[in-house]
This record gives C-alpha cells, sequence and structure tokens, in this order.
C-alpha cells in the first residue's frame, strides 16, 4: 500500500470510527501530537469531545466519505453527515428534523497517523435546516 493509500486509509477509520463512537480506535489512528483546526482540540481526548458534541445533537449520526485526495502527506477529503437534530446543537433546541450537511477536512499525515488536520463544515446549511438563522431580507 503507497503512503498516499495509508494516509487515506487511517482518515477513513478516524471518520468511521468516531462517527460509531469508536473513540479507543483512534489511539492507533491519530499522532499523539495531534490537532483540529479551527477548535484547536488535541488528542483522541479533545477529537471525542468535539465529535461527542454532534453525536449528542444528531440521533443517528452517519458519515459518507464522497471524495478522497491524497497528495504526500496531505489527504483532502469531502464527505456528507447525515442525523435527526434530537439535541441542542449550537443553542438551537431539538427540532427532530433530519439533517445533512458537508464538511471538507484536510489531513496532515505522518507514519500512517494522523497529525494535524483543518475542517470546514457547512454549517450555515445545518443551522438553516434546523431553523436557527433568520430569514434574509431579499435585496
Amino acid at each position: 500500500m503507497s503512503d498516499g493509500e495509508q494516509n487515506k486509509a487511517a482518515v477513513r477509520g478516524c471518520f468511521e470510527n468516531a462517527s460509531r463512537g469508536n473513540f479507543g480506535a483512534l489511539h492507533e489512528i491519530l499522532s499523539p501530537d495531534y490537532v483540529v483546526h479551527p477548535e484547536e482540540a488535541r488528542g483522541v481526548e479533545g477529537l471525542t469531545e468535539v465529535v461527542e458534541g454532534y453525536r449528542a445533537a444528531l440521533a443517528d449520526l452517519s458519515v459518507t466519505i464522497e471524495h478522497q485526495i491524497a497528495d504526500g502527506d496531505y489527504v483532502a477529503t469531502r464527505s456528507t453527515i447525515r442525523g435527526r437534530h434530537d439535541g441542542e446543537l449550537m443553542g438551537t433546541a431539538p427540532t427532530g428534523r433530519e439533517v445533512e450537511f458537508m464538511i471538507l477536512t484536510l489531513s496532515r499525515c505522518r507514519d500512517g497517523k494522523i497529525e494535524e488536520e483543518w475542517e470546514l463544515a457547512d454549517t450555515v446549511s445545518l443551522l438553516g435546516q434546523v431553523g436557527a438563522l433568520p430569514h434574509l431580507a431579499k435585496a
């Protein structure tokens, strides 16, 4: 397996295990110096806290990896997150609505482990789906 394929497998494993709440498996996938931006969450414990927030807000949370590209130590991943809004989400009371939003992640790996990630989630779409955004006036 090439380094790129090994890195893509590590990122896939991270998404799959974290979304299922299998956080113990992350010790084999994440570097001890792991950090995810912009949350600045560090290590397995930090990522667990971030993911648990989403898992508490979105029942039946699932992640589908739509596309991955590896280039050297970097892996770019576009994924779709789905779930039912049945817990508080960013200050918004549960609505019971099914939601779906996209997330882009750039992961930097070394020796088959993820060291650093940058995430960009479509939170505008997510908040719109749960009714948390005011209607915008037409220009």
